[in-house]
């Protein structure tokens, strides 16, 4: 492959500063977020914003309906997770991350041959991408999110734990890594990306590349190629998922060719009167990604409960969640009902008169 296939666009002036909601246990947003516009139609103001925290937590001795048990692999404790709902807490949001990627990852691990030949069919290389927020993206924040994450991931490659190289963008998150990753349970290697040998990369058994910029995706995906069919996570990536569209065409295509096993955005949906929390919510839960849809969410009420307004088949763009939100706040405005409860009454006496 050739080197610099993937030149970077000139730099981006930095999106301006969105205010936090409220505490989230840690939960934010690790990568640029999306920057909505403001839209009124005369009588309803809208804004939709983007938020490092939009949720609220609470412990309840109730489980919901969708919660389901599930073991650790290690310590034999029955997580309660919901796979159907956005996190309410930095260990619900990790848990349903591992338990996307581990149930995805155990499928291609288990289908990939190491070493293919020709008369053999060719296997799609599998390539997935993991989206955590993180209310700071400190390097020692990243680091401890990563180390939850891949330290004891539930996967098995025959009867063995597989081992997992994990590419970091700078040598103080490698350095920092190597100390952290020293208690994992899983055989970890840690790399900065860019001084990769093919020992390494031969000796692995998945690769996971932490927080990368936009300007690595060159090494990426020359790593990429070197590791086929071997499973690939992109984690966290830097950059918004808007700034994808301004990729030249081989980098976006390269992107796209990673299936988002788990993502979720929060947002904060402020209307006129009143204001509600919202998610848009990706998790793969049966290990085909190809057939699991986008969630918008939205606050239903004064509850806390979250209400699915709509499904996407494809990951949603800023401009189509921001109409799905304009809509439902418009229909559900006590100044919109008036207006068309007025419009009705005058229908109505026009009829007698006609």
């Amino acid at each position: 492959m050739a080197l610099h296939l993937f030149q970077p666009l000139p730099s981006k002036p930095p999106l301006p500063t969105i205010p936090t909601v409220t505490s989230f246990l840690g939960l934010g947003s690790s990568t640029a977020l999306p920057n909505f516009s403001n839209k009124t139609n005369g009588l309803i103001y809208l804004e939709i914003r983007a938020v490092p925290s939009t949720l609220q937590i609470q412990q309840s001795a109730t489980r919901p309906p969708g919660y389901r048990t599930v073991r650790n692999a290690f310590t034999k404790e029955p997580n309660i997770i919901s796979l159907s709902s956005p996190p309410s807490s930095r260990e619900e949001a990790i848990t349903q991350a591992k338990t996307c990627l581990a149930a995805t990852l155990q499928k291609s691990l288990k289908n990939t041959v190491p070493f293919p030949n020709k008369k053999m069919k060719k296997q799609k290389q599998p390539r997935f991408r993991v989206e955590i927020p993180l209310i700071n993206d400190s390097p020692e924040s990243v680091v401890q999110l990563a180390f939850d994450v891949f330290s004891d991931l539930n996967v098995k490659r025959k009867d063995s734990k597989p081992t997992l190289l994990l590419h970091w963008p700078s040598p103080t998150l490698e350095e920092m890594a190597n100390k952290t990753f020293s208690k994992s349970q899983n055989a970890v290697v840690n790399s900065q990306l860019g001084s990769i040998t093919l020992d390494l990369l031969s000796s692995s058994d998945l690769v996971v590349v932490l927080a990368p910029e936009e300007s690595q995706l060159d090494k990426i995906s020359t790593i990429t190629d070197e590791v086929n069919p071997k499973p690939v996570i992109l984690f966290n990536p830097k950059w918004a998922f808007e700034d994808e569209k301004d990729f030249n065409r081989r980098a976006a295509a390269f992107i796209e060719s990673f299936d988002v096993v788990y993502s979720f955005t929060g947002l904060e949906v402020q209307g006129f009167l009143n204001s509600r929390k919202g998610v848009v919510l990706r998790c793969v839960r049966d290990g085909k990604a190809s057939g699991e849809p986008w969630l918008v969410m939205v606050q239903e009420g004064d509850k806390e409960e979250m209400k699915v307004v709509t499904r996407f088949t494809k990951r949603p763009s800023i401009g189509e969640v921001e109409t799905v939100l304009y809509n439902l706040m418009a229909a559900n405005s006590p100044l919109t009902k008036s207006v068309k409860s007025v419009s009705d009454f005058v229908k109505n006496v026009t009829k007698k008169f006609t």
